[in-house]
């Protein structure tokens, strides 16, 4: 049978790191046994949904490199497909009309410790089970809203049988009767919707997160009420991601808490205005993206560490998933993404940098910005940093370090420096070569220490002590430039 997949994000808000892991993971698995990798918006629940969520999860996917097979399908677009199935549980007297209002489940909650809607209570409260066939009816027939439970028998075993868990039993007098339709919308609820989805869908294997394991029972049980049984998919129940001190599930609030985003792309709350940056904002590589989350619950089995995503679709297996969450670590992401910028040539970073930056770089020769790039990207861990590390190639500084004033300009500075510049305007060929030479000549013959002229001639080039060499910082500027900085700066620091 071929292998099909699936990824169904609900367009709540921006996409968790940790379901981008999850979908790749899927991907990789798709990919390996020559399946089908589909992504499915679940937006049954309309009071949650936001506008652009589902554009962004798009766009995610796309900026990774992650293609999808199939899709995007709506459960919003496939509601008249999900009511002849609730209409078929009730047909067969496995699920029940509930029509208990919102304050009267809150009274429940107040007045019986841990209440749960079950085989124990339902029968106290106010549903079609308890009422007769003709006010049922009635009540439908006058509008008042109702759902639709599943009736869950109590004791019974559930096996749960998960290729990364392995097989756990679970009795059904644990689980609730779980809401499957709401007449208010007309929708299913994500439990109903995504197993017959996933059946109409051919879905062959579920590979999603361990926080769906508790629903996993009851999926199991709508399988079996649908008679679905024997062509029940595979279920995989993903690791936690881990907060980096490895207390807790990773939340959207830890990108904050620890300084790093939680987020692939940026997202802007449309009310209240606040953007929340994401990697491809804070200048990640999408590669760099991928080899980090890969390894995250993932262990190909050996010392390997950088895989292209065709390497990590043919070495992925489930069965080398582990059981245990993974920590967070921020630091080994960044790790990444700097090696993965050392793998790229000097070109492909500068067009990446210019796409960063192109309002501050769109006057600029394209060829500065590659011999700049050749420079500085040892030093780099994010294509955002080059701005950081360059910007004095391209502007100008109108201010100077005060500590580095302090300590690098010296009495004498304006003078040497002085005549820096009228022995710079005499040289005709600037080539770093000859640059080098004649000031350094200039400077035996002066007998000037060298470290102070070229202290003072950076503080006046960059505005601060940072930089490569002072010689190549000369030659990338030009003549005109460099003896406009250094008189500038005599006449603000003297």
């Amino acid at each position: 049978m071929k292998a099909r997949v699936r990824f169904a994000p609900s367009p709540t808000g921006p996409l968790h790191i940790g379901s981008i892991r999850t979908a790749l993971y899927n991907y990789l698995f798709a990919k390996k046994y020559h399946g089908d990798f589909i992504l499915r918006i679940e937006d049954t629940d309309s009071t949650r949904s936001i506008p652009g969520a589902e554009e962004y999860i798009i766009e995610t996917f796309k900026w990774l490199g992650i293609p999808f097979d199939e899709g995007p399908y709506r459960q919003s677009e496939r509601k008249a497909i999900y009511k002849e199935y609730v209409d078929e549980l009730l047909n067969k007297n496995l699920a029940y009309i509930a029509f208990d209002t919102p304050e009267e489940l809150e009274a429940k909650r107040r007045n019986i410790p841990n209440f749960q809607y079950d085989a124990i209570t339902r029968m106290t409260m106010n549903n079609s089970l308890t009422l007769s066939k003709e006010e049922t009816k009635k009540r439908i027939a006058n509008s008042n809203q109702y759902v639709v439970r599943i009736k869950i028998d109590p004791n019974q075993t559930i096996i749960v049988n998960d290729l990364i868990r392995g097989e756990m039993s679970i009795s059904s007098s644990t689980l609730d009767d779980k809401v499957l339709y709401k007449s208010s919308d007309n929708l299913p609820t994500y439990h109903l919707a995504n197993i017959v989805d996933d059946h109409l869908m051919k879905i062959t294997h579920v590979i999603r997160g361990e926080e769906w394991l508790s629903s996993t029972p009851l999926h199991i049980i709508l399988y079996q009420y649908f008679g679905w049984g024997e062509k029940m998919p595979v279920f995989a129940h993903l690791p936690l991601l881990l907060k980096p001190d490895g207390k807790g599930k990773l939340s959207k609030r830890d990108g904050e808490r620890f300084g790093f985003p939680i987020f692939p792309l940026q997202w802007t709350d449309s009310k209240t205005g606040k953007s929340i940056s994401g990697y491809r904002e804070d200048g990640y590589l999408p590669e760099a993206l991928i080899n980090f989350l890969a390894l995250l619950g993932w262990n190909p089995g050996s010392e390997q560490e950088f895989f292209s995503i065709d390497e990590l679709s043919v070495l992925f297996s489930l069965k080398k998933c582990s059981k245990n969450g993974a920590k967070f670590d921020y630091k080994k992401v960044e790790w990444f993404n700097h090696q993965y910028i050392q793998k790229k040539s000097d070109k492909e970073i500068a067009e990446l940098f210019f796409h960063f930056y192109s309002k501050k770089l769109e006057k600029q020769d394209f060829k500065k910005i590659t011999e700049v790039i050749g420079m500085v990207k040892g030093r780099i861990s994010s294509i955002r940093d080059l701005w950081y590390e360059t910007a004095f190639f391209f502007v100008a500084p109108n201010t100077y370090d005060e500590k580095i004033v302090q300590k690098r300009w010296r009495a004498e500075s304006p003078i040497q420096l002085t005549e820096l510049s009228e022995l710079l305007a005499t040289i005709t060929n600037f080539s770093l070569q000859i640059v080098e030479k004649t000031i350094r000549g200039w400077i035996n013959n002066k007998g000037y220490h060298p470290s102070n002229i070229m202290n003072a001639c950076r503080l006046a080039l960059v505005g601060t002590a940072k930089g490569p060499g002072i010689f190549h910082i000369i030659e990338i500027l030009g003549k005109e430039e460099v003896i406009i900085r250094i008189k500038k700066a005599i006449q603000v620091l003297r």
